[in-house]
């Protein structure tokens, strides 16, 4: 059923009926607003039927869905919560084992004239490629994807042997999200074009260095809303949705300038308004390439590459001497911090360094055992989850046991050591803060309510320095369902613009 963000209960689908079956609708206002918010991390979906917010349930028994997909050997593909665990059971722990990609066969001659005027033949011989192919892979598991969209080098990700665009690998999920609309909208509504609509959310800049990402980004990602049946399409400001969703939320509330403050898995996204009797006027947006992913690339640096053989030394016979340098773990470092392709360290070059330093025999040589396991056997989104559920149980507790028997890790990380190893993060999300303020030629005092949105807003650290920027003026509002909600709230109010011109300056309620 349908879950309202007011007040649940079974009162609500009778609401959207009612809406649903109203004849005072035009084409050009929908009787109804759908928003979508596909994010890095996790994805929601809210309708807004003029009167109440009503949150989807993507998943069985939740309303919010990882934003992952799955595609396995027969290119079938699974989406949400079920890609996650499919590709759990069925790589986790499995020995990798690479072998060169075959391009083709080539043959050799012997320089002789044969019977029938043609050069002899000497040998077949294979010609490999520089990619690798893992042969025992049972499936390819893709999250994060959104991260990739404004970067003009990923255009596409091979699956097996089949290139997949982005838009392929972000298009089964949304189907599933509109799907999912579609079923609980024809309860009441015949129109088979009552869900083909939708307002899109995007980040005030997507993630990325290059001119026109933004651009790039929003092309892709409207190509994949309309294939999967999203043909209607609007877009809105993510942080601005957040801020609309609790002024819809709140209708008499007295604070007038707001700061929203959306910070998720990949992007820190911030919007100033006033707010007025009639609506409200955004006076500023400013968003960066910042957030949950970031923070756990930080606690492997931190936490695990010292556990791992970061900084030893090894020893090695040259021409007429022993040779001792540091081992050159730099090398391994990029795809250990990139999950999803950290299979590619199965290859000689960097396993036999392992093997031989693990010969060794000392102390630091458990440290090369682990992460030698944890390349054989294809642990490391295994260590990833592993330091996700850390972060999130140091929200709510000192101290957390990060344990991961697979390559024999259990240690008690403080929060206090968890807050030195993200005080880079806070650094930036605090001159974020000062960048939208001196550009809007606002001070922190002239702001009378901070609302804190999205994952990682829930990290103690960051309430706490949002706290003491803003003493007293910091609520939290529907981490993950904000931007949802408001999205199909600037649906209905037709606030969405058609074409993504810039962050946006002005909008009215």
């Amino acid at each position: 059923m349908l879950r309202s963000a007011d007040t649940p209960g079974p009162g609500d689908t009778k609401t959207l009926s009612k809406t649903l079956n109203s004849s005072d609708s035009t084409e050009s206002s929908p009787r109804i607003g759908i928003g979508v918010d596909f994010g890095t991390s996790n994805s929601a979906a809210a309708v807004y039927d003029g009167e109440r917010i009503h949150l989807i349930p993507l998943e069985e028994t939740a309303v919010v869905m990882p934003s992952a997909t799955y595609i396995d050997k027969e290119l079938k593909i699974t989406t949400g919560q079920a890609a996650i665990n499919r590709y759990v059971e069925s790589n986790m722990g499995r020995t990798v084992e690479l072998s060169a990609e075959i391009l083709g066969e080539g043959r050799s001659t012997t320089g002789q004239i044969g019977d029938k005027g043609l050069p002899e033949e000497a040998q077949t011989q294979l010609i490999y490629g520089q990619s690798f192919i893992d042969g025992g892979l049972q499936g390819r598991l893709f999250r994060g994807i959104k991260r990739l969209l404004g970067n003009r080098n990923a255009p596409r990700l091979m699956v097996f042997d089949r290139p997949f665009r982005l838009v392929a690998l972000i298009t089964p999920l949304l189907v599933s999200v509109q799907q999912r609309v579609e079923r609980l909208i024809l309860t009441f509504e015949s129109d088979p074009k009552a869900a083909d609509h939708a307002c899109i959310g995007h980040p005030v800049n997507f993630e990325g260095t290059e001119q026109g990402r933004n651009q790039l980004a929003l092309t892709l990602l409207k190509e994949a809303y309309g294939y999967a049946g999203f043909s209607r399409q609007s877009l809105y400001p993510e942080p601005v949705a957040a801020a609309l969703s609790y002024l819809h939320q709140y209708p008499a509330a007295s604070q007038q300038t707001i700061l929203a403050v959306d910070f998720g898995g990949g992007t820190l996204d911030l919007c100033l308004l006033k707010r007025f009797e009639e609506g409200f006027k955004v006076i500023g947006t400013h968003g960066i390439g910042l957030g949950g992913d970031h923070i756990d690339q930080l606690m492997f640096k931190k936490i695990l590459f010292p556990l791992l053989g970061k900084g030893e030394r090894w020893r090695r016979a040259g021409s007429d001497r022993e040779i001792e340098t540091l081992f050159p773990f730099e090398d391994y470092e990029e795809l250990l911090l990139n999950w999803a392709v950290s299979y590619m360290l199965n290859q000689n070059r960097f396993t036999t360094p392992l093997m031989q330093r693990i010969e060794e025999k000392d102390e630091a040589s458990i440290k090369f055992r682990r992460l030698y396991d944890l390349i054989k056997n294809n642990y490391s989104y295994l260590v990833f989850q592993a330091l996700k559920d850390l972060k999130a149980e140091l929200s709510s507790h000192d101290t957390a046991r990060l344990d991961i028997p697979e390559i024999d890790i259990d240690l008690k990380v403080s929060r206090g050591h968890f807050e030195e190893i993200i005080l880079p993060v806070l650094t930036e999300l605090q001159a974020a803060i000062a960048t939208i303020l001196q550009r809007a030629n606002i001070k922190a005092e002239q702001i009378q309510l901070v609302l804190r949105t999205g994952g990682s807003s829930l990290i103690p650290a960051v309430k706490r320095l949002l706290d003491e920027s803003f003493p007293d003026k910091v609520i939290e509002h529907d981490p993950f369902t904000s931007v949802a909600a408001g999205l199909a709230i600037a649906e209905y109010r037709s606030l969405g613009a058609q074409a993504y011109s810039g962050p946006e300056s002005v909008s009215r309620f």
